[in-house]
């Protein structure tokens, strides 16, 4: 019999761990039904306002896909969709105070996380791990 010397995993087996460790965080608490998706989209509404295209672009769905997300975020309160005044044809999405109220929450939970992995590496070491991920997310600069 020959031992097969198990491999490393693979980025993607890493990353998956890290979002299931965060999915797993969000689950054990109370977000009315929100997916990370959801907080994801909700982040990316600009103060100003943005159109649905631009919205899906920014997130990186189709059109139609984001169209119904926003939809039921904005059953759920957190968008409202208004006109463009500019061009009626095009819809512009906002944060409600209620969606506003909830990305902080969210962004202070995700702040919390950050900072338990800054304990559990080092604060020195999280900042370079931080600092890498986002060249890599966002491109060399």
């Amino acid at each position: 019999m020959t031992s097969v010397k198990p491999r490393d995993p693979h980025v993607l087996v890493l990353f998956g761990r890290v979002f299931g460790q965060v999915r797993d965080t969000f689950a054990d608490e109370e977000w009315n039904g929100l997916r990370q998706s959801h907080l994801r989209l909700i982040d990316l509404v600009l103060d100003e306002g943005i159109s649905v295209t631009d919205l899906a672009r920014r997130v990186g769905m189709s059109k139609q896909a984001c169209g119904q997300f926003v939809t039921h975020l904005v059953e759920q309160g957190l968008l409202r969709v208004e006109p463009d005044p500019d061009d009626r044809r095009v819809r512009r999405v906002h944060r409600t105070p209620l969606g506003e109220r909830t990305l902080a929450a969210a962004n202070e939970r995700i702040g919390r996380i950050e900072a338990g992995w800054a304990d559990q590496v080092g604060p020195d070491r999280y900042r370079t791990f931080r600092a890498v991920l986002e060249e890599l997310a966002l491109g060399a600069r």
